[in-house]
């Protein structure tokens, strides 16, 4: 195994200036440290957790929570976060819950038994006392993409209603009446506020939704089932709204198969603007929110709640949502 001795052997520097490195602290010239984290990189070294943490007080390990890793914007999240906390020192422990309070709250117990500095969550759940416990150890939380209520006052989100909003307004300056809702999970606050957001927009009109559908269960294929039921009716929707692009996806694989002409007699819209989004036939007109740009954002917060004299407060990151109107859209065609 590797030691500090052999790095300053290797990189021909001493072992005070490989300890700067390695601590990230005190100066040390960019072609010294240079020298160093390629002796690092050849070595494989790994420094002692234990010992880093009795010398600095910190463990650099990052606690990240996330419902589950099985949808696209979550493995998009955990990426960008396990990415931006590595080119910041840290390393990052992901947790996927699988949507499971009880998972949840283990999970908390294993980071906490871990030392971690600081924990970035995505709860799936509106009860939040399994998070006491991180509160009453003081370490740093921030809740990304949905609020944790009292137990942290820093969260990064999107406006998820005003999304809402922004997806029934298109298909009504369109033309659309009759429109319905589709998605999961169904327990989800995002989903929730996404919702109002849509209904918001359809009482300004004396409108109700045609439909309104959830599951627990986000998928394709439960989405799928979904929006079939939905279109079978007697006097099926001319739009459907799905909460997620998944739902939605789901949705215009529902309509093809029960012969309707997208976007002719069937406009979808989606929320996320997922990499598949561009690519299922029609392109999926959707509300895009900045997955890597909430990322970075909760990391740069944390960081600055953790080691506030290293980090500076970061300054503000554009968190809009944006439309983006493709081929799934279009007014409602009275000829079919």
């Amino acid at each position: 195994m590797s030691s500090i001795k052999d790095i300053a052997r290797i990189s021909g520097t001493s072992l005070a200036t490989v300890s700067r490195v390695l601590n990230d602290s005190g100066y040390v010239g960019k072609a010294t440290r240079e020298r160093v984290e390629l002796a690092v990189t050849e070595l494989g070294y790994e420094p002692n957790a234990g010992a880093r943490q009795m010398r600095s007080g910190k463990t650099r390990l990052i606690g990240i929570l996330l419902p589950t890793l099985d949808v696209s914007f979550f493995g998009i999240l955990a990426h960008t976060l396990e990415q931006c906390l590595f080119d910041h020192g840290y390393h990052g422990l992901i947790c996927s819950t699988s949507e499971n309070e009880k998972h949840e709250a283990r999970y908390i117990s294993t980071l906490l038994a871990q030392n971690v500095d600081g924990i970035i969550a995505a709860s799936a759940f509106t009860e939040t006392r399994h998070f006491a416990r991180v509160v009453q150890e003081d370490i740093p939380i921030i809740a990304i993409d949905r609020s944790l209520g009292d137990m942290t006052e820093h969260s990064i989100a999107v406006d998820h209603r005003e999304g809402g909003r922004m997806m029934a307004q298109h298909l009504v300056d369109l033309g659309h009446r009759r429109i319905a809702v589709v998605g999961a999970p169904g327990h989800s606050s995002p989903i929730g506020l996404r919702v109002a957001g849509v209904c918001d927009v359809l009482e300004k009109l004396d409108l109700e939704p045609a439909a309104i559908k959830l599951t627990e269960t986000h998928s394709f294929s439960a989405c799928y089932a979904l929006a079939h039921e939905v279109l079978s009716q007697e006097n099926p929707p001319t739009a459907i709204i799905g909460t997620t692009d998944i739902a939605a996806i789901g949705s215009i694989h529902a309509g093809h198969d029960l012969g309707f002409h997208l976007p002719g007699n069937l406009s979808v819209i989606g929320f996320d603007d997922l990499p598949e989004s561009a690519y299922v036939l029609p392109r999926l007109t959707n509300v895009a929110q900045p997955v890597r740009e909430l990322g970075k954002a909760a990391v740069e917060q944390l960081l600055h709640l953790i080691e506030p004299d290293k980090f500076p407060e970061p300054p503000g990151r554009d968190l809009g949502l944006e439309l983006k109107v493709r081929e799934s859209t279009a007014a409602p065609d009275r000829s079919f």
